[in-house]
């Protein structure tokens, strides 16, 4: 299946990409982020416990399925003031 994949914050830059597009068999987000880990440095530490995600602009959790045609946003904690 293809999904368009964003990097948002830090973590775009960390990462030096900003988005992508991505043939893969994951079928959840946690699935997803096992793969971009397995690029290597910078993807295995910018992808840690802590990453948020978005699937469709809806917050998700890494239990969330990811389908065909999905956009899937990471980014890193958001925080207020």
């Amino acid at each position: 299946m293809t999904i368009r994949v964003f990097y948002f914050a830090a973590l775009a830059e960390q990462v030096d990409c900003r988005s992508e597009e991505l043939e893969t068999d994951a079928t959840s987000a946690s699935k997803l982020i096992e793969i971009l880990r397995a690029r290597g440095e910078p993807w295995r530490s910018a992808f840690d416990s802590r990453i948020q995600i978005a699937i469709n602009q809806h917050l998700a959790g890494p239990a969330d399925s990811i389908s065909d045609g999905d956009e899937v946003a990471f980014f890193p904690p958001v925080t207020g003031g």
